[in-house]
């Protein structure tokens, strides 16, 4: 019985079943992350204080939430324009770690007048980031190598090359730790007045609308849409498959080097060695739960902001350890993941009659 048993792709998924599949498997998933956390320690009647009362509806709260929420936007959006053409950016966290090298390095060398050197690191930023996908992009297009193995790799490379920097040229003699000297006002974003909320927000939330337009109003975006479905298939009708990849890829690659320029001149104010850690799996999952649409993805990206403004205090009253919230992201990713499985798929058995 079980071997003639097959799963068979729907030819189109319901709306209520999609619907309700993605409803429960986010309440599993949310589910299993409370008792986790009740597991580890937190009190269960802390939980909706911490989560939702002290995150969402306190003003502290709500400022800590959109501050963090920033790179979160930028680096879920460029998971999701790379997504949108099944470009598997497995390096954002890298992409993220060249845009912090581009801005601090147009920070430190003081290059351009203060007047225009803010938007200056964003250029170098998005640039850096850009060129870090770059390799993987032409590595696929050219010999299809996977990108998930180069972009991962860079990953790595990008971080020793920040440590490099830190242990060496770029360390802040007056400072024991491996950091560099602090930015100059002109080169930190404004600060709203709002808690820790800085003008980049307005990045953040600007991106989201441009990247909205593009994927959603735009020809490029139907090209987008058509080559993450099927490249063959978009291929053989004519359209652009390698130009809407690399111009998608280049675009993820600038919004995760945003991403960290967003960092460095929005709340470290310097370059660290620990500035981008956490991010490449939060991209994931957020472009994940949005299924690569960009106002989800920015929607998605606050919540999770929320839960990186939550885990920040349990960390210091509870102890919990980083690995829990990341921990807690995965359950609800894998638990959203597997209600949409089987949404999608459907169990085919022979007819009783029929089995052997």
């Amino acid at each position: 019985m079980l071997d003639s048993t097959v799963l068979v792709r729907r030819q189109e998924t319901p709306l209520w079943l999609s619907i309700a599949a993605y409803a429960g498997g986010l309440i599993v998933g949310l589910a299993v992350s409370a008792a986790l956390l009740v597991f580890v320690g937190v009190p269960p009647e802390a939980l909706i204080d911490e989560f939702l009362v002290e995150t969402f509806l306190t003003s502290d709260g709500l400022a800590q939430t959109a501050t963090a929420a920033i790179p979160l936007i930028l680096v879920g959006l460029s998971a999701t324009v790379a997504m949108r053409v099944s470009f598997w950016n497995i390096g954002v966290e890298g992409q993220l770690w060249l845009g912090a090298i581009g801005a601090s390095w147009i920070a430190l060398g003081n290059i351009g007048p203060e007047a225009v050197r803010l938007p200056l690191m964003l250029v170098a930023a998005a640039v850096a980031g850009a060129a870090w996908i770059a390799l993987p992009m032409v590595l696929k297009m050219r010999w299809n190598v996977s990108e998930v193995i180069s972009t991962l790799l860079l990953g790595n490379v990008a971080f020793l090359l920040v440590q490099h920097l830190l242990f060496g040229a770029w360390r802040d003699p007056a400072n024991s730790f491996p950091i560099s000297a602090a930015l100059d006002p002109a080169e930190e974003f404004s600060p709203l007045g709002w808690g820790q909320v800085h003008t980049g927000l307005w990045l953040a939330l600007g991106a989201g609308v441009v990247v909205w337009f593009v994927l959603e109003r735009t020809r490029i975006g139907f090209y987008a849409r058509a080559v993450g479905l099927n490249p063959s298939a978009a291929r053989a009708t004519g359209l652009p498959v390698r130009l809407t990849t690399s111009l998608l890829a280049l675009a993820s690659g600038a919004l995760s080097g945003l991403a960290g320029a967003s960092i460095v001149a929005g709340t470290e104010h310097r370059l660290t060695q620990t500035l981008g850690n956490g991010y490449l799996f939060s991209a994931i999952v957020i472009a994940f739960l949005a299924r690569a649409r960009p106002v989800a993805a920015v929607a998605i990206a606050f919540v999770l902001g929320g839960v990186f403004t939550a885990g920040s205090v349990l960390k210091v009253f509870y102890s919990i350890s980083e690995a829990v919230i990341v921990l807690i992201q995965g359950a609800v990713l894998l638990s959203v993941l597997s209600a949409e499985f089987f949404a999608t798929y459907r169990i085919n058995r022979p007819p009783r009659g029929n089995a052997q």
